[in-house]
């Protein structure tokens, strides 16, 4: 598939989105989204992809909104304005949902919908030249899409500090947030990326999915019979399904299961 604002490539099993308008920082606007959300929901439907690497082509991540964009959606109808929102949201909900791992590789700028971006996906890798903004107070504005995201990854207390100051912090202390979950130098943040992937293709399939699932509907449950009998349908439903059955087959014939990519 081609795109006008991004490029992507599968390559074993890993499918590859790099958002491509490097001449403004990789700025989000409706075309971005879009496509965005098209080339997500195209690689959930695709068997070959295992997992998703969302990354930034240029000097940047993602710099937040596209002044142009900004300037057409002033003169946005209220019911303009709530289709145009609704656009961001369903993106981030489908990235947040996606039955696929997904990976944020960070460098640069990863400011207000950019840092959204970063918070829905399962993993971020930053390179510790990676900074980060919540910068919509800033513009009279609020982070209401990304704020669901935003909140779970960073914790009601820093989100209340970032969303209220909209200062600009560094890797070091998105990493110690829990924004993302590694840093690195730039120059290995490729090995470090890719070093995370080799663990997500051991995982089966259907499994990975299931287990994202487990996580978004688990966190922040009472630890009580209907949650002990809901965990319990679970797992009795993927041990006698076919791929929990060749993985405990291939456990104890002590050999790959047939979805481990073979090595080369």
């Amino acid at each position: 598939m081609s795109y006008e604002t991004l490029q992507t490539q599968l390559n074993q099993g890993i499918a590859l989105i790099w958002l491509n308008r490097p001449a403004v920082r990789n700025a989000m606007n409706d075309t971005v989204i879009a496509e965005l959300t098209d080339a997500f929901e195209r690689a959930g439907e695709d068997d070959e992809v295992r997992a998703i690497v969302l990354a930034g082509q240029g000097s940047a991540f993602c710099a937040g909104g596209d002044l142009e964009w900004m300037k057409r959606a002033r003169q946005f109808t209220p019911e303009e304005n709530r289709a145009d929102a609704a656009k961001l949201a369903r993106l981030l909900r489908t990235i947040h949902e996606h039955p696929k791992p997904v990976v944020a590789r960070v460098h640069g700028p990863a400011f207000a919908g950019g840092l959204g971006l970063v918070a829905a996906c399962d993993i971020a890798v930053a390179s510790s030249d990676a900074k980060f903004c919540l910068s919509e107070v800033k513009l009279g504005l609020i982070p209401a899409m990304i704020s669901p995201y935003v909140i779970r990854a960073m914790g009601e207390a820093m989100a209340r500090r970032y969303f209220l100051t909209a200062e600009v912090f560094e890797a070091a202390e998105a990493y110690r947030i829990g924004l993302v979950q590694e840093i690195c130098v730039p120059e290995e943040l490729d090995g470090t990326v890719n070093a995370l992937l080799g663990h997500l293709v051991q995982g089966g399939p259907a499994a990975l999915g299931e287990t994202k699932r487990l996580i978004r509907e688990v966190a922040g449950r009472p630890i009580d019979d209907a949650l002990a009998a809901d965990t319990a349908a679970r797992i009795a439903a993927v041990r006698a399904s076919d791929e929990g059955q060749e993985g405990i087959a291939a456990f104890f014939e002590k050999r790959r299961p047939s979805w481990v990519p073979k090595q080369p």
